[in-house]
């Protein structure tokens, strides 16, 4: 019996040996969300007294107000002197002038390379009001946002290894015109961000799916997400990023990902189909599906997470750090 017990003793010394010099992934802890605030933020932002947030307007305003004070509140670093990084925008389609647009920018440290970003990017902007008719922008995109604070929040109480920035992006509606404007003059140096994580649209869908596009022009991250995305309860597909497509189908340069994608920084992108509420005044609370939302939102924070301890792989398989 006294042998036999040695043996299972060696035997468990040996594991531990093993097992505690190779920690497994998954002893991270799994990112979860706030359901209420989560629902609290989306109903909020959507809400009439926002306007529609049309960049420039007293509801768009209204926004960056409540985007910052809540980047205060989970002391979120500003990305440089202020959160508040002002710019002036041109709608080459329409040529509408927009003065003193505002991206706002901040950031929680890495504990392993502070010196290397995922981005996770989010537009506040909507369309705002035809005379008295408001395009709430409950799915488009008062849920990204949604989505960016629960991941300011998630991170800010689990220090990622990598650092992670924050962006809340102005005057997308008008071209992309925040994106446009970070990528012309970056806040943090454009070759320090291995990987771009875009929200527009995530909360108005009936079947429980979500797209994930961005893995045609960069197919190394498709095996990490799909391995990240193991065991989500909402079915996440790939696609709508293909040159080949017909015109609409392709998302590359749909959303504020397009000009990131066009200075070489790799992208994901999590969004639903259009719907019938899109761009229309129906585009309220009410018609999201507040189950798929939660359950994206957290989908899309796991990947995150993924991503922050799987980084190196990102930065070598892009080749852009050679």
């Amino acid at each position: 019996m006294k042998h036999h017990l040695l043996i299972v003793q060696f035997i468990l010394s040996f594991a531990f040996v093993f097992y505690g010099c190779n920690p497994a992934d998954d002893t991270k802890p799994t990112p979860d969300v706030d359901r209420t605030k989560l629902l609290s933020d989306i109903e909020t932002l959507s809400s009439d007294e926002f306007g529609g947030r049309m960049t420039g307007t007293d509801g768009n305003r209204l926004a960056i107000d409540y985007i910052v004070e809540r980047f205060a509140l989970l002391e979120i670093e500003p990305v440089g002197d202020d959160f508040q990084h002002l710019f002036d925008h041109v709608n080459s389609r329409t040529d509408g002038e927009f003065k003193d647009a505002v991206n706002i920018l901040g950031m929680i440290q890495g504990s392993k390379n502070p010196d290397k970003f995922i981005a996770i990017s989010a537009h506040y902007d909507h369309l705002g009001m035809n005379e008295d008719i408001i395009f709430n922008g409950a799915d488009d995109n008062a849920s990204g946002v949604g989505g960016l604070l629960a991941a300011a929040e998630w991170f800010s109480k689990n220090q990622p290894e990598n650092s992670i920035l924050f962006l809340a992006l102005d005057a997308e509606e008008q071209g992309l015109g925040g994106a446009r404007h970070f990528v012309e003059n970056p806040a943090v140096p454009l070759d320090s961000i291995a990987l771009l994580i875009n929200l527009d649209m995530i909360s108005l869908n009936e079947d429980n799916e979500i797209y994930v596009a961005g893995t045609y022009h960069y197919p190394f991250l498709r095996p990490i997400i799909e391995k990240a995305l193991e065991g989500s309860s909402i079915s996440v597909l790939f696609g709508h990023d293909s040159p080949d497509l017909p015109p609409g189908d392709d998302w590359t340069m749909s959303s504020d990902h397009g000009p990131f994608h066009q200075k070489g920084v790799p992208f994901v992108y999590f969004g639903v189909e259009d719907h019938p509420f899109y761009h229309s005044p129906a585009d309220v609370y009410e018609n999201i599906t507040p189950d798929f939302y939660v359950e994206a939102v957290r989908t899309i924070l796991e990947t995150t997470s993924y991503f922050d301890a799987h980084l190196d792989q990102v930065m070598e398989e892009s080749g852009r750090f050679e």
